[in-house]
């Protein structure tokens, strides 16, 4: 189809949002790049591998309680009014032995119980236990934390920061993870400019907002120079950057007079979906060229981080193996009524007031593809599904944190 053919054909029709995303995802492959990192490096990365545990935690049996090592037969039948009485030792606990013992102190040979400190008295050379014991207790066995041989994580599992202090715990001291997914970032338009604009210039803000996201979920980001509406130029920059794992560009996806992004993906490779039932950022394109997805984000600031949210965030925990977990939500009673356009999903941004019965979610405004500060002023959006005219005031709603990093 022409670049005239395709403005005149226009939206006629609108893939669902799952539907993009299901097609967008079945042409990504997984790369299969990896090293080894000492795990101080290793933070955010996901497994290359599994990871047993090679040496028991703890690797001997410990005193769980300040006080006297003792065997515990020692101890049978003391009482508050008829203590046992026992010697007390250096190294070793003896028949009628006690050794003294602090919180996790190995347990000396011959014990296999401690007596808490406030149940014994250490009178002359010996001690008063007014406790008995079973075998045991108060005792932490070897391997009580972590067993030998014990399987901790799963390849694709992302490294946290108490894994690696488990990791280490264990005696491991590297692991080998996957490269973080790479991703060049092309913003387009002529208009755009860095700083200081001049009447009909404006600030380029999307691909310093996408590449930014990409690296919160896990991505090297290459932040490219914006390049300007026409199709030689923005042809070079895709070429140029089939290097990385993921194409993005912003600006240019419609079918305006100057939006040619769609036709050269289209004739380097091929447009899986142009349009999306979603709002804002119904004009995205999803394409592959060389088997590299390229994602094709509309200009306006919101329409493009709606986009990145739905189709750059999955794309790159694919190609990265690494866990896409659910945005965390709170649900909230909505403060006025929200409007949907029925089979459209609508993303409502809204801002979070704490009252005595609880969270209030007010939007921040319900259109405006444009207007980033209703996003950069918002505490998350709620989802109005396909099948919904919109929420009614009062209703509750779940405010989902995209912004959040995982």
């Amino acid at each position: 189809m022409s670049h005239d053919d395709l403005r005149r054909a226009g939206f006629k029709e609108r893939t669902r949002v799952d539907a993009a995303r299901d097609r967008l995802l079945g042409a990504v492959t997984p790369h299969e790049r990896i090293q080894r990192l000492p795990l101080a490096r290793a933070d955010g990365r996901a497994l290359a591998d599994s990871v047993v545990a090679p040496n028991p935690v703890p690797g001997y049996d410990r005193a769980a309680m300040d006080g006297y090592a003792v065997r515990a037969e020692d101890t049978f039948g003391a009482s508050d009014r008829s203590p046992e009485v026992l010697l007390e030792a250096e190294d070793e606990v003896g028949p009628g032995e006690a050794v003294r013992v602090h919180t996790g102190s190995e347990l000396p040979p011959g014990a296999d119980a401690v007596v808490m400190i406030e149940h014994a008295d250490a009178v002359g050379d010996g001690v008063e236990v007014y406790d008995a014991l079973a075998a045991g207790e108060n005792v932490g066995e070897a391997g009580e934390d972590v067993a030998e041989g014990t399987t901790l994580y799963e390849p694709g599992h992302r490294l946290r920061p108490s894994d690696l202090g488990l990791l280490k715990s264990v005696g491991v001291r590297e692991a080998a993870v996957y490269d973080p997914p790479t991703v060049g970032v092309i913003p387009t338009g002529e208009e755009l400019v860095q700083r200081d604009p001049e009447p009909g210039e404006v600030i380029e803000t999307n691909g310093l907002t996408v590449s930014t996201l990409a690296e919160r979920w896990g991505a090297v980001a290459t932040y490219r120079d914006v390049v300007p509406d026409d199709p030689d130029a923005i042809r070079a920059a895709i070429q140029r950057d089939l290097t990385k794992d993921v194409v993005v560009t912003t600006g240019g996806s419609s079918v305006g007079e100057r939006d040619y992004t769609p036709e050269v993906v289209a004739e380097l490779g091929e447009v899986l979906v142009h349009g999306v039932a979603l709002k804002p950022g119904h004009p995205v394109a999803l394409g592959v060229v060389e088997e590299t997805p390229v994602l094709m984000l509309p200009g306006y600031p919101v329409a493009c981080i709606v986009n990145a949210v739905q189709f750059l965030r999955p794309v790159l925990k694919r190609v990265g193996h690494l866990p896409a977990p659910s945005h965390p939500t709170v649900e909230a009673t909505l403060a006025r009524k929200v409007a949907s356009e029925p089979g459209t999903r609508t993303y409502v941004r809204v801002a979070l007031d704490g009252t005595d019965d609880g969270p209030i979610a007010t939007p921040t405004r319900a259109s405006g593809s444009g207007v980033l500060s209703s996003v950069a002023l918002a505490d998350g959006w709620v989802v109005v599904p396909e099948r919904s005219e919109g929420f009614e005031e009062g209703a509750t709603v779940a405010v989902e944190d995209w912004e959040w990093s995982g």
